[in-house]
């Protein structure tokens, strides 16, 4: 039956009624107060990221200088002591550095800045003889040097630079406190977790400490060979206070990115009264250097040291130092091999590991088994450091059945 006209207009009606229904979206209030303690959390750790980088810095010296303080305490110095003694001695250490390298390094910025005209224009007239570098020769002819910061600029800086210094003085001071308090802080994370992981946490803070001082080994080797390689080229050039530059170049090639530049830089500079030829060669050999330790020293090295493949560590520097710049790539490779431990540690086992950490679950087994007889009773003070002191006993035992 074919429906009439007024009919179909009210099913005409009807259908666009329903072709423009209101949908309404309600949100809840727990939606957004969970949206709301999001932005909070954000916006607190943007706020709070400098007191996070000296927490961390912190940490890395309690890593770095706690092994040092238990061997001696292990040869019947008392802790408080032993803390004296490491802290007076890396103090000592600074110090001479810098008496060994502040002096020649401002004496050859002198001679530097008074020889630089008559460098540049010497250097000049060698570019300008060819074709190829003679749109350098004339960039560099009319180069005027750096300008100097007006006042607004030069008091930002020195803001910056009392910041870091304030800054780094607070990472040394808490990073003693801790030292002074270890048990008491210890005892506090070990409160808040359970009894029944209180073993797998005293080895992750073993395999952190492990972590932390394969890191700063890997720095003292690559800086020794860095100083090494430094005073021996600048010897064969006759470059005097070779020793000093030498020992410049070591430290600064700890820094990522502008390590390079204070490593090469004064090492060329030193150079420029011995002739152009020793300053290509000095520049070249440091450049070559450079390249063959990005490439091949520290790959090998810190992989080694942290169990990272050399791809991790190349990767891991790159990414930590675009988000975070120098001290993203200071930190990328302990954090990156803190991550990949951390990640083994807590989770699930896959079907083709139940195998092979057969031996590893038994030893866990065992310790757990008496860490619980010996600690019944006991605050979590106490506790933690009869925890530490089963998994320190067990760390080798353990680590020769964790595959490489």
């Amino acid at each position: 039956m074919t429906p009439t006209g007024p009919e179909r207009a009210d099913a005409s009606a009807k259908h666009d009624a329903s072709s423009h229904r209101t949908v309404r979206f309600e949100v809840a209030p727990k939606t957004i107060a969970l949206v709301l303690l999001a932005m909070a959390s954000v916006w607190l750790f943007l706020r709070l990221v400098p007191v996070l980088l000296v927490l961390v810095v912190a940490l890395f010296l309690v890593g770095t200088l706690n092994p040092v303080v238990e061997w001696l305490e292990a040869r019947g110095v008392k802790r408080r002591a032993g803390i004296a003694i490491v802290f007076v001695s890396v103090f000592a250490t600074v110090v001479v550095v810098f008496a060994i390298t502040l002096p020649p390094l401002v004496t050859q910025a002198t001679n530097m800045l008074e020889h630089a005209p008559a460098l540049r224009d010497k250097a000049v007239t060698v570019l300008a003889r060819s074709r190829l570098t003679f749109p350098l020769a004339m960039s560099l002819h009319n180069f005027r040097g750096i300008q100097i910061a007006d006042g607004a600029a030069a008091l930002e800086y020195s803001y910056r630079v009392a910041s870091l210094i304030g800054y780094g003085v607070t990472a040394i001071f808490l990073s003693l406190y801790l030292m002074l308090d270890r048990d008491r802080v210890r005892g506090a994370l070990f409160a808040a977790v359970s009894r029944h992981h209180h073993i797998r946490l005293s080895r992750i803070l073993i395999k952190l400490e492990t972590i932390v001082g394969g890191y700063i080994r890997g720095q003292v080797v690559t800086s020794a060979l860095m100083t090494s390689f430094t005073f021996v080229l600048l010897t064969i050039a006759g470059v005097e206070g070779a020793i000093a530059l030498a020992v410049f170049a070591g430290v600064a090639d700890v820094l990522p990115y502008i390590g390079v530049f204070l490593s090469v830089g004064p090492a060329v500079f030193a150079t420029a009264s011995h002739g152009l030829a020793w300053t290509l060669v000095v520049l070249g050999a440091m450049l070559t250097y450079e390249e063959f330790e990005s490439r091949f020293l520290v790959p090998r090295i810190y992989g080694r040291a942290l169990r990272l493949p050399s791809s991790v560590v190349i990767l891991a520097l790159l990414a930590g130092g675009t988000i975070g710049g120098i001290f993203g790539a200071l930190l990328a490779l302990p954090v990156a091999a803190a991550i990949r431990m951390l990640v083994k540690e807590m989770s699930p086992e896959m079907p083709g590991e139940a195998e092979a950490n057969t031996g590893i679950r038994e030893y866990d087994q065992r310790a757990q088994s008496e860490y619980e007889l010996r600690s019944d009773g006991m605050d979590a003070r106490h506790a933690a450091a009869v925890a530490v002191e089963i998994s320190a006993r067990g760390a080798r035992s353990w680590g020769s059945m964790t595959p490489q």
